[in-house]
């Protein structure tokens, strides 16, 4: 279904039925992951992807579904959970690291174009898909951004897979920064309704929350959520931020931004309402098929 240039995304409408955009919404309103992105193009210290049923966290899906499979998903997932008006495709890999998303929201759109359309990404390659993914319907977008400082995030990101090479470091890290907010700024252009996520690092990034909020609202970013660390991989020696941190961090930011205080950490493959029963198991059960993470 092709999409007319313009800021034809409404935000206020969007969030009453958004369970990630609003906190009415949250409660009374599902959501579908699918996981068709097998694949990351980055490294994050905190990060450990996994294909498993056991832990609820992002990054994790009991396994890949192929995007030729995603319209039938959506239907048995609809009859599990009528409520469901958003489908969002956030992982277990970046959504942007393969074609898999997008060919994804393609055939959704064209099956079911009044379901939401979102999906998170680490946002390196945003602003070279943004076309495609506005002409796909996708009317939500979330970008992890978790520095704008270059040194700050080489902290936090091992490395990155860009045009064919590798970069580490600060270098990584500035073209990183650099592309996600050409992403944010471009999307928004074309209409779509921008979250940014930040994971609260203490020690690392905690003191420059309110500096990534400043700017991703002036990139265009409409929302703004802010996430615990869970101790994990590279990072499994800092200790998760406490309700005080995450609390300070949240006020200082909305004097730049609104921001989004439900978030759930929800699973790549997670199904119905948040907080509620995930009917994840009962969507997929043990049919999906078991791939290998890569990164690049």
């Amino acid at each position: 279904m092709a999409r007319n240039n313009g800021n034809n995304r409404d935000f206020s409408h969007l969030s009453k039925l958004h369970p990630c955009l609003s906190k009415d919404a949250h409660s009374n309103f599902g959501r579908i992951h699918l996981p068709v992105s097998p694949a990351c193009n980055i490294q994050c210290r905190f990060c450990k992807r996994d294909c498993n049923n056991k832990e609820d966290r992002p990054g994790v899906a009991s396994g890949i579904l192929a995007p030729k499979d995603a319209v039938e998903t959506i239907r048995k997932a609809l009859e599990l959970c009528p409520q469901i008006t958003v489908v969002g495709i956030a992982g277990p890999g970046d959504t942007l690291a393969t074609t898999h998303a997008i060919e994804t929201f393609k055939l959704v759109d064209e099956v079911y174009p009044e379901l939401i359309k979102c999906m998170s990404t680490n946002g390196l390659l945003l602003y070279k898909y943004a076309r495609e993914l506005y002409e796909a319907g996708v009317d939500t977008i979330t970008v992890t951004v978790n520095a704008v400082d270059p040194y700050i995030q080489s902290r936090i990101t091992s490395y990155i897979a860009y045009d064919g090479k590798i970069y580490f470091g600060e270098e990584a890290a500035k073209i990183l920064i650099r592309n996600q907010l050409k992403g944010i700024t471009v999307m928004s252009k074309l209409g779509v309704i921008i979250k940014v996520n930040s994971v609260l690092i203490p020690g690392i990034n905690d003191d420059h929350i309110e500096e990534i909020a400043k700017t991703v609202k002036e990139a265009g970013a409409e929302l703004y959520n802010i996430i615990p660390l869970i101790p994990q991989h590279d990072l499994s020696h800092i200790p998760a931020p406490t309700c005080e941190q995450l609390d300070r961090a949240r006020i200082l930011s909305e004097k730049h931004i609104e921001v989004f205080r439900h978030c759930k950490h929800c699973r790549a493959d997670a199904c119905g309402i948040p907080g509620k029963e995930d009917l994840s198991s009962k969507l997929y059960g043990s049919h999906l098929n078991l791939e290998t993470f890569s990164h690049g």
